[in-house]
């Protein structure tokens, strides 16, 4: 069943984007982020990344075929480029082809592409600039997944948009929505992640719940069943965040312990071997961290005192140990910096130090690393620096 996911997951995103000939026609913008511009937010996808600054200005670089970066063109970039609008925004978070962003005050903005209604203002109608998300609601977070969005409003409700076809909505259904709609259950929420074609929250009293595609145990229930409205994660842990990613899923505890479940067959969980795991289980090392991040088929986190480890497949350097050998358990990111978070996407990773700088590594096919180049790299590369 894994299997097969992930071919639709691949196939759903290869036909979706343009032509080699298509391909050929994008340029790199020759342009640079101001010296001494910092970062306060930071959000890795498929092949592309956004920022916001501490003044509240997004940046995204990487690939643009469907508009993801916020230009108001489809022309990818290698180097950082200004989201357009003049919003200030809070935070970012990117999904496979399209960006949202939050503002101070709580609403939301989404660009990119909207086939499945992953935008949320009603429409399918890809947009190359930020357009409002409908509903009037106030959200504290956001989270882009795969072809769908979620959000968790102030009030600690939420409500997710775009594709449905596994239930990721939550809602009850398998329909696509192009508008936020309210998670069944009624419970209150704290945290929230969207991933391929999954969804996890933290509830108020730390209870992690997981909904959507089942096919490797990422909703931690303990089944191998598909679900379309919250299931409790097992084991009854206390847990402070949460991390969705292709097929597995991350959560860390109040006391900084990180539990993992769902596919395994790269390491990704993190407890030492490659067994996929129905229920939590603990990344190995006894290390204590204080953010953790899922990609595709690989995880990172950062430590409590600001050392970045990854864990799972390392074929393009996504795990920053400066070499491509795959790791069932966490190895350090080579750097030497003191990072505050981290963000793992499809196979690369940026991480924001304490300082507003941000750094990539993995991938770079697209420039999705924003280094000014398509070379992938094995250890961080500065994208930006204050």
């Amino acid at each position: 069943m894994r299997s097969v996911h992930q071919a639709f997951a691949v196939l759903l995103f290869v036909f979706a984007l343009p032509t080699r000939v298509e391909w050929l026609r994008l340029t790199t913008v020759p342009w640079a982020v101001p010296p001494g511009l910092a970062f306060k937010s930071v959000s890795a996808g498929v092949d592309h990344t956004c920022a916001v600054t501490t003044a509240g200005a997004a940046y995204c670089w990487g690939s643009n075929q469907w508009g993801q970066l916020g230009t108001g063109d489809t022309t990818r970039s290698t180097v950082p480029v200004p989201v357009t609008g003049g919003h200030v925004f809070a935070s970012v978070t990117v999904g496979g082809a399209h960006s949202c962003a939050l503002t101070a005050r709580g609403a939301a903005f989404c660009w990119g592409w909207d086939a499945d209604g992953q935008l949320g203002n009603g429409s399918t109608i890809s947009t190359r600039t930020p357009v409002p998300v409908a509903g009037g609601l106030s959200f504290a977070a956001l989270s882009a997944g795969f072809a769908f969005t979620c959000g968790l409003t102030t009030r600690g409700s939420l409500f997710c948009w775009g594709l449905n076809r596994a239930g990721q909505l939550g809602d009850g259904g398998t329909t696509n929505r192009s508008v936020p709609t309210p998670v069944a259950g009624g419970a209150t929420f704290t945290e929230v992640s969207a991933g391929s074609a999954n969804t996890c929250g933290i509830a108020s009293g730390g209870q992690a719940y997981c909904w959507g595609f089942n096919g490797s145990g990422q909703l931690g229930d303990g089944a191998m069943g598909s679900s379309p409205t919250p299931v409790a994660v097992a084991g009854g842990r206390t847990f402070a965040t949460v991390s969705a990613g292709q097929n597995h899923t991350c959560a860390m505890t109040t006391s900084g312990a990180v539990f993992c479940w769902g596919d395994g067959a790269f390491g990704q969980l993190g407890d030492g071997g490659t067994g996929d795991a129905t229920t939590p289980v603990a990344v190995s090392g006894g290390l204590t961290f204080a953010a953790v991040s899922v990609g595709d088929l690989h995880t990172c986190g950062v430590t409590a005192t600001g050392a970045a480890y990854c864990w799972g497949l390392n074929g393009a350097g996504a795990l920053g140990s400066g070499l491509t050998t795959h790791s069932p358990g966490p190895v350090a990111v080579v750097s030497g910096l003191v990072f505050a978070a981290v963000s793992a996407g499809a196979a690369h990773t940026c991480a924001l130090t304490a300082g507003g700088a941000v750094y990539c590594w993995g991938w770079n096919a697209s420039g999705q690393l924003g280094n000014g180049s398509t070379v992938g790299r094995r250890e961080p590369a500065l994208v930006s620096g204050p």
